[in-house]
């Protein structure tokens, strides 16, 4: 949390939330720009590590530099973590590397890997390298794991005891030992090959006699995942049940590790945004890359719409003698593909968030198919009378056109509806991220087939 300052600028009172508004930001730019490093020193000190990151990533690469030549060896090792992955890569090249090697040292091991995986491979070897045995070994091993993965996420620094311990050894050893780590909410009991065998929460453990045997009182049933899991995965099982950490197994079953919920929340934030943005075809660290970058990162879903958005104005060539014969057939058109391209996102949003949260399964995938194409048959009856009254009425009530717009109207509601399910569903049963590719085969689906009906209703009964 951020401790108040005598100015409150970084406090945002209109929000009535702790962040760091664009007026504090102004300020340190100030003190940079007239190097005023008695004021940086203010203005900064009280900052939690995350606000630091905050602001440089705010800053432009030549007050960034500045900021980071200031801070210099004093600079928290956790506002590199903190940082998305363009700005620290900037933030390090400025950095000396003994200053990026300690901060390596600091940092809890996931963290540390964190911030390596993205460096080019020469610049990670050579901080790699420069760290003692054993922060080399354990970072080594971390970046052996899949990207991704339960065991990029694991920290090593956790509480181990033998299950012959009785209460007062565990707790005789946690005031003694000077090494435990920052936080920590339950300790695991490990057999002679390190194998876990249950866990014991600090609640528990504080309540109990000195006395009893620690597998006594010990949960034998804890959850444990390996090191190959998808994160997601793993985001999953602490949700499902309402975990603060979870161990970490290798394939023979040893404790390698203990993930911790506050990574776990990083992951769930980071898999949704990463779900929204690959809905629109872009990717999160665009707004700090330059104009070549995030131009060549959205190209590629473009050409491919381009491409759907020319077969859906080939089934309308097919028709265009129907349409030179008939204005108003050309006037309708936006309504047809406006109301079949919004149902269609409205029931893929709905259902690439069921597939991500799991709630979406192999066990009520037909119920929720029959639920979604009873949906869109009412939605698409309603759609359908709207449309077909206004139309009538607006020209000079014509009841064929009404009753053709509206029987497509219904068609087109109908398949939006289904392709928002079923779209999805098999690009997640074929291995493709729902949430990058449903969008354009939804659209594409939804104009072809609503097009199509309209067009070939109007010439089957208007002319």
């Amino acid at each position: 949390m951020i401790k108040e300052n005598e100015n409150q600028t970084a406090l945002d009172e209109n929000q009535n939330i702790f962040s760091v508004s664009p007026e504090f930001v102004d300020e340190i730019i100030h003190a940079l720009t007239e190097k005023e490093n008695d004021q940086l020193e203010f203005l900064l000190e009280p900052l939690h590590s995350a606000d630091v990151a905050d602001i440089l990533q705010q800053l432009n690469l030549s007050n960034r530099n500045a900021l980071v030549s200031y801070l210099g060896g004093d600079m928290e090792p956790e506002v590199l973590s903190e940082l998305d992955d363009i700005t620290r890569d900037q933030v390090i090249t400025k950095m000396d590397d003994g200053d990026v090697v300690e901060a390596i040292r600091e940092l809890e091991s996931d963290d540390a890997i964190h911030v390596l995986e993205d460096m080019d491979e020469d610049e990670q070897r050579r901080i790699i390298d420069a760290l003692p045995d054993e922060d080399r070994a354990a970072i080594e091993e971390g970046l052996s794991y899949p990207e991704d993965s339960a065991g990029r996420l694991l920290q090593k620094n956790l509480i181990t005891v033998p299950n012959s311990w009785n209460v007062g050894n565990i707790l005789s050893y946690l005031r003694s030992d000077n090494d435990l780590p920052e936080d920590f909410y339950e300790i695991f009991i490990v057999d002679p090959k390190h194998h876990p065998i249950g866990t014991v929460s600090l609640s528990d453990l504080i309540r109990a006699d000195e006395k009893i045997v620690i597998s006594d009182i010990m949960n034998d049933n804890s959850v444990v995942v390996p090191a190959a899991m998808d994160q997601e995965e793993v985001a999953f099982l602490f949700k499902q049940y309402d975990m603060t950490s979870m161990g970490v197994i290798d394939d023979d079953g040893r404790l390698l590790g203990v993930i911790m919920v506050d990574d776990v929340m990083d992951v769930i934030e980071e898999e949704a945004k990463e779900d929204i943005l690959l809905m629109g075809g872009v990717h999160e660290t665009e707004i700090t890359e330059s104009v070549f970058e995030a131009s060549k990162s959205r190209i590629t879903w473009l050409i491919v719409n381009l491409g759907t958005a020319v077969l859906a104005s080939i089934v309308i060539a097919f028709f265009a003698s129907t349409i030179e014969q008939m204005v108003a057939l050309a006037i309708l058109f936006p309504i047809v593909a406006s109301m079949g391209g919004n149902a269609g996102t409205q029931t893929m949003t709905v259902t690439v968030r069921s597939i991500a949260t799991r709630e979406l399964t192999s066990s009520n995938i037909y119920r929720i198919i029959g639920k979604e194409f009873l949906i869109a048959s009412v939605n698409g009856i309603l759609m359908s009378l709207i449309i077909s009254t206004l139309v009538y009425f607006w020209f000079d009530r014509n009841l064929e056109l009404s009753l053709v717009i509206g029987a497509a109207m219904l068609v087109n509601m109908i398949v939006a509806g289904l392709s928002g399910i079923l779209v999805p569903v098999w690009l997640d049963k074929a291995n493709i991220d729902p949430a990058l590719a449903s969008g354009i085969f939804v659209t594409t689906i939804t104009d072809v087939l609503g097009f199509y009906a309209f067009l070939g209703l109007a010439a089957a009964f208007l002319l």
